[in-house]
């Protein structure tokens, strides 16, 4: 129950001409060397947040814009009475961010650590700074927003290129020194990778998934619940599962697949990052790509590629009915020479099979009658 005092001070805070309310907003950690920002770990993101949330929070900082506002010990310790007299988070919200604001501000060996509010104010404008781009990422991989439904123009350039060690983020340019200092001690400098993007599991780990492989999964991909990916699977960021997935194969940047679907081992589909390619992929409910198949076009619902096989958008496909007969992009049953279209055309469509022929080479595609289920015991996560 919110006490009569906080619920006065909120409303005048309301009240307040220069108050608006972020279109997102949460407690972070963040890690700096010297002026650098190096990473933030954002907890309990609030995506379109209520007003008393963004009215407290904003009391502390009186910020307009997008921006990171550091918290000293004292306002820690006032937000964190504050959060527990307001009844509009759960429990596992409030131990996570009551926990969040008993640490302190810290300097270790290389960065150093402060808390602070992220408020976010237009979600639709190009990242501003590495706090903001760390806020986005987070926001697809906490599950607040799909992928795709917010900007993330400017990220490559905003973002440092890091080398992630068991020391922290550490710059590139001081990787060096830092690892001979370390051979002095007992816990020499170890880096799993260097990237602007970090692992996923590292910030945050979504229920009902499994990551075989926490290298194979960048922070800002979305994994629905039920996602399985395997050790050789990859989700790139802006990328995912919309509910129960096995991914043994790539998903690309930008491409979201559907429910109950399967990305076979050594199966790709192509992103947005690279090859000039700009049209999103997406692919459909309970598709299966076979082992070391790929495409480049997208996929409706119910749509098999065989193993071995990849679909790109120029490629010459041969269209036949149930019955085997030639027929035209509208059914028309025709010659056995008019049945032939590019597989763009093809794009986003249900209930194909694409197989090759196995004596001609030919690509054809029939209607899918044989649609996949995954198993049920291999995606409960929880």
């Amino acid at each position: 129950m919110i006490t009569n005092k906080l619920n006065e001070r909120l409303n005048n805070i309301k009240e307040n001409n220069q108050f608006k309310v972020p279109q997102a907003v949460a407690l972070g950690v963040r890690r700096r060397h010297k002026d650098t920002t190096l990473d933030v770990l954002y907890t309990s993101i609030q995506h379109e947040p209520n007003d008393d949330l963004s009215a407290l929070f904003w009391d502390y900082s009186k910020t307009t814009n997008s921006h990171f506002y550091s918290l000293d010990s004292d306002s820690q310790q006032k937000l964190k009475q504050d959060l527990q007299d307001l009844p509009l988070l759960d429990h596992n919200q409030k131990e996570s961010l009551s926990h969040l604001l008993s640490l302190n501000e810290s300097k270790t060996g290389y960065s150093t650590i402060d808390i602070g509010i992220y408020f976010c104010f237009d979600l639709s404008e190009p990242i501003q700074s590495v706090e903001d781009a760390f806020f986005r990422l987070q926001l697809i991989s906490q599950r607040c927003v799909k992928p795709h439904s917010i900007s993330l123009d400017g990220l490559f350039g905003t973002l440092h290129n890091i080398a992630w060690t068991n020391k922290g983020p550490i710059l590139v340019a001081d990787v060096e020194k830092i690892r001979l200092s370390s051979q002095f001690t007992d816990q020499p400098l170890q880096v799993s990778h260097v990237d602007k993007f970090p692992y996923l599991a590292d910030y945050t780990i979504p229920s009902g998934v499994r990551i075989a492989s926490g290298s194979q999964v960048r922070l800002g991909a979305y994994l629905g619940q039920g996602t399985t990916v395997m050790p050789a699977g990859y989700v790139n960021f802006n990328a995912g599962s919309q509910g129960n997935a096995m991914i043994e194969g790539r998903v690309s940047a930008g491409v979201v697949i559907g429910n109950n679907t399967d990305v076979g081992g050594g199966a790709s589909i192509m992103g947005t990052l690279s090859g000039g390619n700009t049209t999103v992929i997406s692919i459909g409910d309970q598709c299966l790509l076979g082992a070391n198949s790929g495409t480049g076009i997208s996929l409706g619902r119910g749509c098999t590629i065989a193993a071995g096989l990849y679909i790109y958008a120029g490629m010459k496909v041969s269209l036949y009915n149930s019955d085997r007969q030639p027929i035209d992009i509208n059914g028309n049953v025709v010659t056995d020479t008019k049945n032939t279209v590019k597989a763009s055309e093809l794009s986003g469509r249900d209930f194909l099979l694409f197989i090759q022929h196995s004596e001609t080479g030919k690509v054809e595609c029939f209607p899918n009658q044989k649609l996949i289920e995954l198993n049920s015991e291999l995606h409960n996560n929880m």
